[in-house]
């Protein structure tokens, strides 16, 4: 059973790191079009509430009262995971070169891991250090080492919030269900970022504009909603309910690892839709990446087996096992 529930959880979590890397490519279009950022991810996320909204009805079939019970993890979500996270990220754009500020918003999994170190006052295992250095190493590779170049300490700053929303982000995301589905989390959290994120728009916070007209797109001219409707529903939609997903079943610390694949899937669908450039060192950088999931991974694996161990009743010839530190 826990075996399946992890293949569960990695096969989720890889889902979502798939539908997340397509943000970029779609998204790109409405923005060179003219579409404030905020704009966008405002629209991405009301949408994408209001297509997961029949799935979080029906998965809660009247049980409001676990959405009730629920209510400060949608809080969370809404307003830290989605609003924030998005918002910070947008704003250090204006500042900073595009990779800098990805580099520094996916340095969320060293954030999770240095909590838990400062929390448990635990050195992590070997394994975990040597994953986030490998993890580091091929999101510099992916995003491109002309991200590490020194720039505005302001716009800085601002990535580093949206890195500290992202890791929020899984860490709500893992928290006990309490009864909440995960889909029930992602669609009211997306809804309730869209209507803060509205209000940020229109109190002139941040820019609000957008162009209702063809885009060019699949080598072609097609009409706006149709990047904004695949972006809302693969990018969005899909992506919170199986990441969320994910992170219940993964924890927060590996399932944030797994989600630096984001990187390498965006870097993939903008050489598939938008005709991008692929590099040798990028594949390099995914293969480093996918070594540092998997030594984070082996280190979950450790965990399960001596939990399971503690668990286990001794038998007449063997005497109690005393707890194995973590």
């Amino acid at each position: 059973m826990k075996t399946s529930s992890t293949s569960a959880g990695l096969i989720a979590a890889l889902i979502s790191c798939v539908s997340f890397g397509t943000s970029g490519a779609f998204v790109k279009p409405l923005l060179e079009a003219g579409w404030s950022p905020v704009t966008a991810v405002t629209a991405r996320a009301l949408t994408a509430g209001l297509v997961l909204l029949p799935f979080v009805l029906f998965s809660l079939r009247g049980r409001w009262a676990a959405l009730w019970r629920g209510r400060w993890r949608v809080l969370g979500m809404g307003l830290v995971g989605v609003a924030f996270t998005q918002a910070a990220y947008f704003a250090a754009i204006r500042r900073i070169p595009v990779s800098t500020a990805l580099l520094i918003e996916y340095l969320a999994p060293l954030l999770l891991v240095g909590f838990a170190w400062a929390t448990t006052r635990r050195m992590p295992r070997a394994t975990v250090l040597l994953g986030s250095v490998l993890a580091v190493g091929g999101l510099v590779l992916v995003i491109g080492p002309g991200a590490l170049q020194a720039v505005d300490p302001v716009g800085l700053t601002i990535a580093f919030c949206a890195a500290i929303g992202c890791a929020a982000y899984f860490a709500i995301a893992a928290r006990p269900a309490d009864g909440l589905p995960p889909v029930a989390l992602a669609g009211s959290g997306l809804l309730l970022a869209a209507v803060v994120l509205a209000v940020l728009g229109a109190t002139g916070l941040l820019p609000f504009t957008a162009d209702f007209g063809d885009l060019p797109l699949f080598g072609g001219a097609v009409p706006w909603w149709i990047p904004l409707l695949i972006v809302a529903v693969l990018g969005t939609a899909v992506a919170y309910a199986t990441g969320i997903t994910a992170s219940a079943i993964l924890g927060s610390r590996l399932a944030s690892f797994i989600g630096l694949l984001e990187v390498v899937s965006a870097s993939l669908f903008a050489w598939l839709v938008l005709g991008e450039e692929l590099t040798p060192l990028q594949f390099v950088g995914g293969a480093l990446i996918v070594g540092g999931i998997a030594a984070v991974r082996s280190e979950r694996s450790a965990a399960d087996d001596e939990a399971a161990a503690e668990a286990a009743p001794a038998t007449a010839d063997e005497p109690p096992r005393e707890p194995v530190p973590l």
